[in-house]
């Protein structure tokens, strides 16, 4: 009976004795209350019963989230979230342990105070912009107050801002408002374009238009005169007046004949007599005489006035 409780005790105490330590962290490890060392990864031993494992110790890099109610320098409330990573030193695992109570608020707490140290001076635009100053300034601040306890800061990063609900919305009002004033100017602008691309293209079809009429009218008053030549060469006995009535006639007729031919003619026909081609070649001689005329008595009357400056 001695003997099974002898072996119970040293198969407990062999138990108890050893330690298994994982990869990146270590263990802290006392005798009687009192620091006796620290145990790194893989197997070690500890006395059974007097010597105990105070606690564990993570190597890795760690992150830890903090939110943040705070105010800008134009009075809006944000809420902020920081992450701050940090590893614990190897060689300061010791002042890890023993230096602080508790080491995720004593982090938290120099955060809130850099944070709301740093965002009271900036409007809220500059927040969003100078994110990167604000984590900037806190991992300095924050690694020369936890470099004593054996915590490097390894990086913070201001991961969310959101302003008031009612802040929001009004920013995103203004944001509409600045999309639809800049997509008015840039329609009005395109359709300025396509006013001044249409009124050009019509300036240059009427140009070409004009240019076409008046070569139009120069081959018909070529043509003219050549027909009239050819007539008076034919036919000395007939005068150029009869000749033009003769073309203006046949001219006459071949603009009856395109209409009549043409079977998508709209064209309404008003009851007239040909001979008012007479009286319309008539009105056409009698305004060009009176042209001539005008102009030789202009000619005249700037010859009275050359005399009259030389005397």
């Amino acid at each position: 009976m001695y003997a099974i409780i002898v072996l119970v005790i040293i198969v407990f105490a062999l138990f108890d004795s050893v330690v298994i330590v994982p990869e990146k962290s270590s263990r802290i490890i006392q005798r009687l209350g009192k620091f006796q060392r620290i145990a790194g990864p893989g197997l070690t031993f500890k006395l059974p019963i007097l010597d105990r494992v105070a606690g564990t110790i993570s190597l890795k890099i760690q992150q830890l989230d903090v939110d943040i109610e705070t105010k800008t320098m134009d009075n809006v409330f944000v809420d902020m979230k920081v992450s701050v990573q940090y590893v614990i030193q190897p060689l300061k695992i010791w002042d890890a342990f023993y230096k602080l109570e508790d080491p995720i608020q004593q982090i938290s707490s120099y955060v809130f105070d850099d944070v709301r140290a740093e965002v009271p001076k900036l409007d809220l635009d500059d927040v969003f912009s100078r994110k990167e100053d604000i984590a900037i300034a806190v991992k300095r601040n924050l690694s020369e107050a936890m470099d004593t306890y054996g915590f490097e800061i390894v990086k913070t990063l201001v991961t969310d801002i959101n302003p008031d609900s009612h802040v929001k919305d009004s920013m995103n009002r203004i944001n509409a408002a600045k999309r639809d004033k800049e997509a008015a100017r840039e329609e009005a602008e395109g359709e300025k374009i396509t006013i001044v691309k249409r009124a050009e293209a019509d300036a240059e079809s009427k140009r070409l238009q004009g240019e076409g009429i008046a070569q139009q009218r120069l081959e018909i008053i070529r043509g003219f005169k050549e027909s009239v030549e050819d007539f008076q060469k034919s036919l000395n006995s007939i005068d150029a007046q009869e000749i033009m009535q003769f073309v203006l006639m046949t001219q006459y007729f071949d603009t009856l004949n395109s209409i009549g031919s043409n079977s998508n003619s709209n064209t309404l026909m008003i009851p007239h007599s040909p001979a008012a081609m007479n009286d319309f070649f008539q009105q056409i001689v009698s305004g060009t005489v009176l042209a001539k005329k005008a102009e030789e008595g202009d000619e005249a009357r700037v010859e009275d006035l050359k005399k009259d400056s030389g005397k």
